[in-house]
């Protein structure tokens, strides 16, 4: 089979397209072949070698779509339709950046669907991610207010169809102006353009502040997030777009406001349920919900692939068709 596989960190360039033999499934695996994927700014933080536990070689890949090759436990039927996500897979174990994988049956969720393996390829982590800071972390509610910190990201581009298909009232922001159609075409009530001080101009509009926030850029501008929210208001970080992973000499009672709750969603730690998973399907199939893909690469483009994603100017996922 093909992989690409990265023997040790740095640029898109480091990636070796190889021919490997096909895994074979353990006790609790099942062999997958892998039919897409999308690009995660996770895999580039690995690539840059900003995740310690990771060693190298390894093939990258924390998702994938793609039909059950073989499952020795009988669980999966060979063709069934399976997405796989996290579960420290393209970390711990070879990842999706290949056209077969062996993964723990643990973090496959079946499905059916008549979608390309295009559109497949998009879902899985970008929509466990938004449900599970929405609805999990930040318990969101109709007729609330929300903020989306890195609107134009593809988690928050669909951020935003989820929460108002739920009836919020969305604002979202980009650091540029010229994409600020880009968010109001998307369903966006209001759009601020982010210079790193958000709490002024959320004031303006918004003196009580905002009852529900997610932070998609991270500990860069996470401060500056609680202070735009209203008294028990809700802060979820769920994202590192500005690439950095800690906060220096943090005291938690001069940091967040007073009421302000401040929590994360991470698909590491829950995943959300096969029904949830088959319902937004669904919902694709049916035209309530539009992907937003940015662009689309076979494997033997995966180079080119990480270099739009470091230059951070898709508009919405990338995807590897297999």
């Amino acid at each position: 089979m093909k992989a690409a596989v990265l023997y040790q960190p740095g640029g898109p360039e480091n990636f070796s397209l190889e021919q490997r033999p096909v895994p074979v499934p353990g006790e609790g695996q099942v062999l997958v072949k892998v039919k897409a994927f999308g690009l995660n700014r996770s895999e580039l933080m690995t690539r840059k070698g900003l995740s310690p536990s990771v060693s190298f070689p390894r093939v990258l890949g924390i998702e994938c779509v793609g039909e059950v090759e073989n499952d020795p436990a009988g669980a999966y039927k060979r063709g069934q339709k399976v997405a796989a996500f996290m579960g420290e897979m393209g970390r711990a174990y070879d990842g999706s950046y290949a056209e077969y994988a062996v993964l723990p049956s643990s973090i496959l969720t079946p499905f059916n669907s008549h979608l390309s393996w295009e559109q497949l390829g998009a879902i899985p982590e970008m929509f466990q991610t938004v449900y599970g800071s929405l609805h999990l972390a930040l318990g969101i509610q109709q007729n609330e207010t929300l903020l989306i910190r890195g609107g134009t990201s593809s988690i928050g581009m669909l951020a935003t169809q989820m929460a108002k298909k739920q009836g919020l009232y969305v604002v979202a922001t980009t650091r540029k102006p010229e994409k600020e159609q880009l968010l109001l075409d998307n369903g966006v009530d209001e759009v601020l353009i982010d210079d790193g001080h958000l709490a002024p101009k959320v004031r303006a509009s918004f003196p009580g502040g905002i009852d529900k926030i997610l932070e998609l850029v991270g500990t860069a501008t996470l401060k500056d997030s609680l202070r735009c929210a209203a008294q028990g208001g809700t802060v979820c970080m769920t994202g590192m777009l500005a690439e950095q992973w800690t906060i220096n000499d943090f005291a938690p009672m001069e940091y967040i406001p007073a009421t302000v709750r401040l929590t994360m969603y991470s698909t590491g730690q829950i995943r959300v349920d096969q029904s949830h998973f088959q319902a937004f399907i669904r919902d694709v199939e049916a035209g309530d919900i539009k992907l937003n893909i940015s662009c689309t690469f076979k494997l033997d483009d995966i180079a080119a692939a990480h270099r739009l994603m470091d230059s951070n100017s898709a508009d919405g996922k990338i995807v590897v068709v297999v």
